[in-house]
């Protein structure tokens, strides 16, 4: 029963930094409106915490794999939440960047760890599910940022909605303190301890790693422009985009724990990847039809189902790495696997609100649409099982 708690706060502490790192396109036109920033410079602002968090997360990886989790976790979310405060008394738009960029970075001290907690407690007959259920920590952290930061920014501005998540952040470190337990560690040995970035597993990974990055586009492009596009090309009211977003969250959550239950039924993380990677395709492409056709029906249906497919994947990602890793690699793979995709994530806002500027939604949509047909492509279906032959294998007895 302790894993299930110790599963829960991993999700709880996920779901905060969520609510901070992927909650901030949510003020997108609070900045606009309120400071007179372009789009252009809103997206670049909003994407430093991602900048901090993919410099960061091979480092807190190792130290989660040296260290334990435990730790590293709540040191990250403390120094997370009393960053965010700090950052809002900095003058100017560059400094506060900076502090978010800080911020950002010692937020990626969770995703490295909460990841091996589950590698740690759960065998491979229920992980699939466990990091289902510990990825639903995302669109949870979305939605609880669609629905409070839009209202909260509408009300008493910018600098008082970011409160909300800085506060989050530092409960959660208290949280994990008292009941994360680090899982135990099998002896290791030559093999099991070597890189796997130099073995047989390495091709896989590597191929995974760029699988999953492709994968990245539809997901932030979808959840970045949501609001935006709602509100500038729809008419919606800001805090009617946010609630829509928010409810669609729930969705987005219920499919992470769907895929990871079909994985472990099917006995492969990728397989069940590229055909999502495939439904997050056709989604795009009907979003960028529906509003070149100018039918709000199909646009804004495909956006919501665009929101919900596109975030299913994540948690297949992760568990095939973290398997393939092995537990005394898990959280530099894991750091590796992250980065990747926070790169695709960071330089996905800037250059698709360049796009969406220039050309408009549909030009912009159908770029976008390459990325998870590239994904698609390179996910290792076929190389899994194999490399899966010499993964060091957990079964853990709590």
């Amino acid at each position: 029963m302790r894993r299930w708690f110790i599963l829960a706060t991993g999700l709880i502490a996920q779901a905060t930094t969520s609510s901070f790192l992927y909650g901030l396109p949510f003020l997108i036109p609070a900045l606009q409106t309120g400071h007179g920033l372009s789009l252009t410079s809103a997206s670049v602002l909003i994407s430093a915490p991602l900048l901090g968090l993919l410099l960061a997360l091979i480092a807190w990886g190792a130290a989660a794999d040296r260290f334990g989790e435990r730790s590293v976790m709540a040191a990250g979310l403390a120094l997370t939440g009393v960053l965010l405060l700090v950052s809002l008394t900095l003058p100017g738009f560059v400094l506060f960047g900076l502090g978010l960029l800080l911020a950002g970075a010692c937020s990626a001290s969770v995703n490295a760890a909460s990841g091996r907690v589950v590698l740690g407690w759960f065998s491979a007959r229920e992980r699939g599910l466990a990091m289902g259920i510990r990825q639903t920590a995302q669109p949870v952290g979305v939605g609880i940022a669609a629905a409070t930061l839009p209202a909260l920014a509408d009300h008493h501005g910018f600098a008082t909605a970011l409160v909300l998540p800085a506060v989050l952040c530092l409960a959660s470190a208290v949280l994990v303190w008292f009941v994360v337990v680090d899982p135990p560690r099998p002896e290791p040995t030559v093999s099991s301890a070597a890189s796997p970035y130099t073995g047989p597993t390495a091709t896989t990974l590597i191929r995974l790693h760029t699988a999953s990055s492709m994968l990245v586009v539809p997901q932030f492009v979808s959840a970045t422009f949501a609001v935006t596009y709602l509100v500038s090309a729809r008419g919606w009211h800001p805090v009617a985009a946010g609630q829509l977003v928010a409810v669609v969250q729930v969705g987005g959550a219920a499919g992470r724990i769907l895929a990871g239950v079909w994985s472990d039924r099917a006995g492969s993380r990728t397989g069940p990847m590229r055909l999502i990677a495939l439904g997050a395709l056709a989604t795009i492409v009907l979003w960028g039809v529906g509003d070149a056709l100018d039918l709000p029906w199909l646009a804004i249906g495909a956006l919501v189902a665009a929101m919900v497919v596109s975030v299913t994947d994540n948690g297949l990602g992760f568990t095939a790495t973290a398997e393939l890793a092995g537990p005394f690699w898990a959280g530099r793979a894991l750091g590796v696997q992250n980065t990747g995709q926070n790169i695709t994530a960071m330089a996905a806002a800037p250059l698709f609100s360049a796009l969406i500027t220039a050309f408009g939604y549909p030009l912009a949509l159908g770029v976008a649409a390459l990325f998870p047909a590239a994904g698609a492509a390179l996910t290792p279906v076929a190389g899994e099982s194999a490399a899966r032959v010499g993964a060091v294998e957990v079964e853990v007895r709590p």
